[in-house]
């Protein structure tokens, strides 16, 4: 039977049944219900993505790490070291969730599978980026459904730990949507691509559009190459952006101020300080 799960699932050899069982994305019988198989199918070629970025990290002491901010249950986490730290003998994932029930649980169940590389941290992703136990520096930062500005946390302690790389999946961008809501009545009057947004259902949808694109543009403005591609098919699920950064050099003054001008074409410039801190002046 176990053979029979595994290829109807599309499990790579050796991947852990127990530890799909202890996160109950298999029942004990080997069986997998749909919500389950669209959150597997999710996280495994999410994995398919971190494992290319983990293997171009040159093989050091403690090397690769990896940060994985709000964690929740860690089913990236322990998918991921199933299947790229366990057998490597070196490197360490964090997770990092603000829900203490959930970073017990993934503490038991790391110490129950033998999964000594890795930490369950109860903290948020902007007490991470100075907390003493973790390194000074992290190789790779995830962010799976971050929702709203937990993403621009997770980018700010990247960008602090000075991540080699990034993969995020934003989620539920509520910000600026909610300071397009404010400036609505003098937007309309200013331009008439306020239009974009006058009604509530365009001006989420809108806000949620040009968050992200705020987000990838801040990266490349920070000095790294992003790629903006889809991580499922839209009918597993609606939250499918999929970010990867790789850090390839010097900052670069012309998306700062690409930036810069979207946030002024859509009035909402005060929002620079408040997501975008690092952008400064002194890009090249």
């Amino acid at each position: 039977m176990k053979k029979d799960v595994a290829g109807e699932l599309g499990l790579r050899p050796g991947q852990s049944l127990e530890l799909l069982q202890e996160l109950h994305i298999l029942t004990r019988e080997g069986k997998i219900n749909q919500d389950s198989r669209r959150k597997l199918k999710q996280v495994h070629h999410l994995v398919q993505f971190i494992e290319k970025l983990l293997l171009e990290i040159p093989a050091g002491a403690g090397h690769p790490t990896l940060a994985d901010h709000g964690a929740g249950k860690s089913y990236l986490g322990f998918i991921l070291y199933d299947l790229f730290f366990r057998e490597r003998g070196h490197g360490h994932i964090y997770g990092i969730e603000t829900r203490a029930e959930l970073v017990a649980k993934s503490r038991d169940l790391a110490q129950r599978l033998g999964f000594g590389r890795m930490s369950f941290l109860h903290l948020s992703a902007a007490e991470a980026a100075d907390d003493a136990q973790l390194p000074e520096r992290i190789d790779v930062v995830t962010a799976l459904h971050a929702c709203d500005t937990a993403t621009d946390d997770a980018i700010a302690f990247g960008l602090r730990k000075q991540a080699g790389s990034m993969v995020l999946v934003p989620c539920c961008q509520a910000e600026v949507a909610s300071v397009l809501r404010e400036h609505k009545a003098l937007a309309l009057s200013r331009t008439p691509l306020a239009e974009l947004w006058r009604h509530p259902l365009h001006t989420r949808e809108l806000g949620s559009q040009v968050t992200n694109v705020l987000r990838c543009l801040y990266l490349e403005a920070m000095g790294y190459q992003v790629t903006v591609t889809e991580l499922v098919g839209w009918e597993h699920s609606m939250k499918n952006e999929l970010i990867l950064a790789r850090r390839v050099g010097p900052r670069k003054r012309a998306p700062a101020e690409r930036l810069r001008a979207i946030l002024a074409e859509f009035g909402i410039p005060e929002l620079e300080a408040r997501r975008f801190p690092q952008l400064g002046s002194d890009s090249n």
